[in-house]
């Protein structure tokens, strides 16, 4: 059974094949799991800003 790694690099690749089909909502929901998971701040908004648009991020109320 292969190991899931989970790297920002791997939601980043997840993000671009997603735009690339023509799934922008979920390429920037992965862009945002991407970005959240670099430690690095200016490639965090990199990242985000490959992936242009607001947050589709439904948070949890109490």
């Amino acid at each position: 059974m292969p190991l899931c790694s989970n790297t920002a690099a791997d939601y980043l690749e997840a993000a671009r094949q997603m735009a690339d089909t023509g799934r922008p909502a979920l390429a920037r929901l992965l862009a945002e799991e991407a970005a959240d998971r670099t430690s690095d701040a200016a490639e965090a908004s990199r990242i985000l800003n490959e992936f242009p648009g607001s947050s589709l991020r439904q948070e949890d109320s109490p």
